[in-house]
C-alpha cells in the first residue's frame, strides 16, 4: 500500500457565502453554525448594517471534499427560511464570467474587448445605463442589455438577475456613471473592480480632472479598486500616473487620462482573473506570477 507523503498538504476548498436582507437577530449564528455542521472551517466573516439592510460575507474552507450541488441546495434552503438572499462562490480554475458595466464612454470597453483573449475569463455580458455603447457590443457578438430604469432599487433588481442569469463571477465598472447600493455591492465583496480618474484617496467623485487641472497637480493619475459601499473608498488594486506640462488644457489631461484609465482597468482584471489579488484588511496584496 502507497503512504501518503508526511509533508503532502491536502488542498483546501473554499467557499465565499453572501447573505443579504432586513436586518434581524439570530442571522449570523444560523449561517455559522451550518458552516460548522459541515465540517467548514470560518476564515473570514464581515458583516454591515446600513438602514436596516444586513449583509454579511462568509468564507469557509473544507479540508475534505464536498458535493458543490448539494452545499448550494442547502444553503438556498436555509435562506428561503430565514427570509435571506444568499449565493455562494466557488474558487476553481475554471474559466470565469465577467460581466461589464458602462454608460457612454467607449475607451474602457473598447480596450477589455480588444485584449479580452488575454483574459482568464470569458466577457459574458456587456450591460448599460443607455443603448449608447450597444453597437460596440454587438460587433463584438457579445450580449447587451440596457437597464434605463431610474428608480436605483428597480435597476438594481434587474441587474442582480442578470448577473445570476450569466453567472457572473466578476464585474468591470468601466466608466459607469450610476453608484451602486450596499443591496447590489455586498452581493458580490471584492468581485467588482472600479476604475477612478486620480490617485486615491485625493480628488474622489466624478470631477477629478477638473479638480486636478485647478489646482495644477504636475503628476495626474487613476486609481482601480474593489468596490465597497463607500463610494471611491474600496481597497486599491493598482494605480499608475501621467506628467502633466503646465500647458496642457483639461481636454489634453482628460485625454491622457482616459487611454491609461483602460490600461489600468485591464491590468486589474487580469490580476483578479489569474488569482493575484488577495484583500486583508482593507489592503489589497498582489503575488508573483
Amino acid at each position: 500500500m502507497r503512504k501518503t507523503p508526511k509533508n503532502k498538504v491536502m488542498k483546501k476548498t473554499v467557499v465565499g457565502i453572501t447573505v443579504v436582507g432586513k436586518d434581524r437577530e439570530g442571522i449570523v449564528a444560523a449561517f455559522t453554525n451550518f458552516a460548522f455542521s459541515k465540517g467548514g472551517n470560518i476564515e473570514k466573516v464581515n458583516q454591515n448594517v446600513v438602514k436596516g439592510l444586513f449583509g454579511m460575507y462568509l468564507e469557509v474552507s473544507f479540508s475534505k471534499s464536498i458535493n458543490v450541488k448539494n452545499f448550494d441546495s442547502e444553503i438556498q434552503k436555509l435562506a428561503k427560511r430565514e427570509k435571506m438572499d444568499a449565493s455562494t462562490h466557488h474558487e476553481t480554475n475554471s474559466q470565469k464570467n465577467i460581466a461589464v458595466f458602462v454608460t457612454k464612454e467607449p475607451l474602457c470597453l473598447k480596450t477589455i474587448l480588444e485584449n479580452v483573449r488575454s483574459l482568464k475569463g470569458r466577457l459574458s455580458v456587456i450591460v448599460g445605463t443607455e443603448k449608447t455603447l450597444e453597437s460596440i457590443a454587438k460587433k463584438a457578438g457579445i450580449p447587451f442589455v440596457a437597464i434605463e430604469e431610474k428608480n436605483q432599487q428597480k435597476a438594481e433588481d434587474k441587474l442582480i438577475d442578470i448577473c445570476k442569469k450569466y453567472n457572473v463571477d466578476l464585474i468591470a465598472l468601466a466608466r459607469y456613471m450610476r453608484i451602486l447600493t450596499p443591496n447590489f455591492v455586498w452581493r458580490y465583496p471584492n468581485r467588482i473592480i472600479n476604475i477612478h480618474p486620480s490617485l486615491l484617496p485625493a480628488f474622489p467623485g466624478a470631477l477629478a480632472y477638473a479638480q486636478a487641472f485647478e489646482r495644477g497637480t504636475k503628476i495626474v493619475g487613476v486609481t482601480s479598486h474593489y468596490v465597497t459601499e463607500n463610494l471611491d473608498q474600496g481597497p486599491i488594486i493598482f494605480q499608475d500616473s501621467f506628467k502633466v506640462d503646465p500647458n496642457d488644457t483639461i481636454e489634453e489631461i482628460k485625454s491622457k487620462g482616459q487611454k491609461l484609465e483602460a490600461e489600468t482597468l485591464l491590468k486589474a482584471m487580469r490580476m483578479h482573473l489569474e488569482n493575484r489579488l488577495e484583500v486583508r484588511w482593507r489592503k489589497v496584496h498582489i503575488k508573483s506570477k
